[in-house]
């Protein structure tokens, strides 16, 4: 089974992220952020991926730490259970809709980091939650899981489904990278002969 648990404690956060990238979806988080938690639900739920997550930030400044640092930390996590990545797609890509609005997420579990996200988001608030912090969020993410990360949000009016639509991409596209290849045979998918 691929799974692990990263804690990482700030003088800003306290954070735990227990994963099992072989999972079925099933979720519990505690991360103060309700919309957040909303989006990190798409991740478990579409991925296959169970998450658990509890974070302690300082909220009462703004959510800006907790948010980056639950990419960090959640980053951290995913590069600890993927192992070597021998015999897996290596390769994701996932389209979603929802009703007006449509994004696409593409990754290579490459073990270089790297982030282009596109996305205008329609207003800068859902709800009292900063919709700049999803970069953060993504960037803290691909700096330690060590893969090459495509964000394009390409339609949408409603900055919930724009937000949506992308977490639920990433959890798609996640899962079709970490699925077993029956060709590659236990074979590293890469002429380097490692990631």
């Amino acid at each position: 089974m691929r799974i692990a648990t990263i804690s990482r404690n700030t003088l800003e956060t306290q954070i735990t992220v227990s994963l099992n990238l072989d999972g079925t979806g099933a979720a519990k988080f505690a991360t103060g952020l309700p919309f957040l938690d909303h989006m990190l639900d798409q991740i478990a739920r579409h991925g296959l991926i169970d998450l658990d997550i509890v974070a302690h930030g300082d909220l009462h400044i703004d959510a800006h730490h907790t948010v980056e640092d639950l990419g960090i930390t959640l980053g951290q996590a995913f590069q600890k259970a993927v192992g070597d990545k021998k015999g897996i797609t290596r390769y994701g890509h996932a389209y979603v809709p929802l009703d007006e609005a449509l994004s696409r997420v593409v990754i290579d579990l490459s073990g270089r980091p790297g982030l282009v996200f596109n996305c205008d988001f329609t207003r800068g608030q859902i709800g009292a939650f900063d919709v700049d912090l999803f970069h953060e969020f993504f960037q803290g993410f691909v700096n330690h899981a060590l893969v090459s990360l495509h964000i394009d949000n390409l339609a949408g009016k409603n900055a919930h489904h724009q937000a949506e639509t992308i977490f639920k991409a990433f959890g798609r596209a996640l899962r079709m990278a970490l699925e077993a290849d029956p060709r590659m045979s236990g074979m590293m998918p890469s002429t380097k002969g490692t990631l």
